[in-house]
């Protein structure tokens, strides 16, 4: 027979990130990757979630940021991709685009629960007070998961994280090569059709960012070259 437990819940133990000396070592490199302005206050971790994402952002208190990384799949990506990766999260810090604490759905759940209640006491005036802050916090929420404005977010942060990587040494022809190459991968490995015409979305907008670009360094190429000759010859 099958022997059932009956007393009080057994504890699931938190789950701990394994962090190996080369884990360490990655997560030293990442912060390094750090603007200078921003090391202060941006801090670097392995992810200690179940099932994590491949990085992600979270806001741990006033004023300070956490990049946490998924370091056993981050590990299989090339050294390129992964720094423009991260700097992709760090362009979204840059932007205030970090997700904030969920006081929407508190609010939502207040207001429709007041609005329920005034119902009963017929009080109109309480009544479209609770509405209009379920109505509010919906509003917020829609905002916050509208696809659109997902994208955007995420297209500009695709344009810091080719400045910053500019900033650190990288030419831009190579910059675009390695987070477009970043993001055919991520594209490739996902089952999810919409995540990955999330990814699609975002390279058509990096093409088009990257032919802009060479279209201005060609232009002030020939500007350059055209003062070169006055100089010259005029």
């Amino acid at each position: 027979m099958v022997a059932i437990h009956s007393g009080p819940p057994i504890p699931v133990a938190n789950v701990e990130p394994v962090v190996t000396s080369a884990s360490m070592s990655e997560l030293q490199r990442l912060k390094g990757l750090l603007p200078p302005e921003m090391q202060s206050w941006v801090f670097v971790e392995a992810a200690a979630s179940i099932d994590p994402p491949l990085i992600a952002i979270e806001e741990i208190g006033r004023d300070e940021i956490e990049i946490q990384v998924d370091l056993e799949t981050w590990d299989g990506l090339a050294l390129d991709h992964r720094n423009l990766l991260f700097w992709h999260e760090v362009g979204r810090v840059q932007n205030d685009a970090v997700p904030r604490d969920g006081w929407e759905m508190a609010a939502l759940a207040i207001g429709l629960g007041g609005a329920i209640g005034e119902l009963w006491v017929q009080d109109g005036l309480l009544l479209l007070m609770a509405l209009g802050l379920s109505g509010f916090a919906g509003y917020r929420l829609y905002l916050k998961n509208n696809s659109e404005k997902r994208l955007a977010d995420a297209i500009a942060a695709d344009e810091r994280a080719i400045d910053l990587a500019c900033r650190f040494g990288y030419t831009l022809p190579n910059a675009y090569k390695s987070l477009g190459g970043a993001l055919k991968e991520l594209a490739e490995q996902t089952r999810k059709k919409k995540k990955r015409s999330f990814y699609d979305d975002r390279l058509e907008a990096l093409r088009k960012s990257a032919s802009r670009a060479r279209a201005e360094m060609a232009q002030q190429q020939g500007s350059r070259e055209s003062v070169t000759s006055e100089n010259v010859y005029g």
